[in-house]
């Protein structure tokens, strides 16, 4: 069962979930928000980390993290001070994009935790090997390029060779991707056409399957980097454990509009399921936007397709542990976190600057759902 809880620690507001499944290991979902706003870079994230190894003392010494995201107001200067800071003695996939928390602060941070297994760290991210199942999560992948199909090209082919090397395959392994896209307006064009020329290589089809992916505005410390990736694959699942989703009564398939991507995707374990819900927005299915330049029309018709495709999972959102929200327009967030915290007061959750990939689009979703299940077919997580 998820079990949510709000703490405020020395200047740091925690949001997290518990998720505990009968006889298997436990995970952990949180968000960490600097309240200390008119204090320095420096200082929030000193705030933070001494906010993580609290709550880490909550949840026990067996309890690590595997992949952690920031939420810089500025990565040219933050990120060099943050990678000097931010080295832990065990091995963590870490993230940093430049999406400015719009809650005042200069940085916030979701990190997931589980127990300790084996962690073996690689360029770019860790592999956590448990009861059979490889998960590989990687952090902050950038490649050379003069332009964003360039970068976007290099970038998927780097990954999969990565992914050989763990004897996995980008068709069949890997589950989740984030497209950091730097000046989204002008240079998604070129993500789209090379990711649907590279998928189209390696048997990822509309008639086969895409991966679950967000393509969302981000800079990058380095001011040549157009785009940038994380991703996460598991290595070990059986024919029936991947399901795709869809929702066709609210959303049509992405690649209607030549984008090569999945709504969302359940993965079933032994004890439990797991879904990624991709970025979404206030779309109806035949592609068309929703409630053009109303934020609050938006927001809850954005929800509802959210809603419809956890509910194809067998889901709701009373099973979300984790939610990040784009905002295109700062002067929308009043309205947006309104919203979000009569809705889901407790849940880890964070609200950025982000422009969505149409800029018609004033706001984007995706999140992380678990739920208990049992599945005596499939090896529990």
């Amino acid at each position: 069962m998820n079990k949510y809880s709000t703490l405020e620690y020395d200047h740091v507001r925690i949001e997290s979930c518990c998720f505990e499944a009968d006889g298997g290991i436990a995970e952990y979902h949180a968000t960490l928000h600097a309240t200390r706003t008119n204090s320095s870079f420096v200082t929030q994230l000193d705030d933070l980390q001494n906010a993580c190894v609290r709550l880490l003392s909550c949840y026990g010494k067996h309890v690590r993290p595997v992949f952690k995201r920031y939420f810089l107001s500025d990565a040219a200067n933050q990120a060099p001070l943050l990678a000097a800071c931010d080295k832990d003695a065990i091995p963590c996939a870490v993230s940093i994009v430049q999406q400015p928390p719009l809650d005042g602060s200069k940085i916030a941070l979701w990190v997931y935790l589980k127990p300790d297994t084996k962690i073996t760290a690689f360029p770019h991210g860790i592999s956590d090997e448990h009861n059979g199942y490889r998960h590989i999560w990687t952090a902050g992948r950038i490649a050379a390029g003069n332009d964003s199909f360039r970068q976007t090209e290099s970038l998927f082919q780097e990954y999969t060779a990565a992914l050989k090397q763990m004897q996995c395959r980008l068709d069949t392994d890997c589950l989740r991707t984030w497209l950091f896209v730097q000046d989204i307006d002008r240079n998604y064009g070129g993500v789209v056409k090379a990711r649907k020329a590279f998928f189209a290589q390696h048997q990822l089809t509309e008639q086969t399957h895409y991966i679950v992916s967000t393509g969302i505005e981000a800079r990058h410390a380095v001011p040549e980097t157009l785009v940038s990736l994380d991703a996460y694959a598991v290595r070990g699942l059986q024919p029936g454990q991947l399901r795709f989703l869809s929702a066709p009564t609210h959303l049509n398939p992405a690649h209607e509009y030549g984008v090569t991507f999945e709504r969302g995707v359940c993965v079933e374990y032994g004890d439990r399921r797991h879904v990624f819900i991709a970025g979404t927005a206030s779309i109806n299915n035949k592609g068309e936007i929703v409630h053009p330049d109303d934020i609050t029309g938006q927001t809850l018709r954005m929800l509802e397709n959210i809603e419809v495709l956890l509910a194809e999972a067998g889901t709701s959102f009373n099973h979300v542990v984790q939610m990040i929200v784009y905002l295109r327009d700062l002067s929308d967030y009043r309205v947006v976190n309104a919203l979000f915290e009569a809705r889901f007061p407790a849940l880890p959750k964070v609200i950025t600057l982000a422009p969505v990939c149409r800029h018609a689009w004033l706001v984007e979703t995706e999140c992380i759902a678990i739920r208990q299940q049992h599945h005596p077919q499939f090896r529990a997580l």
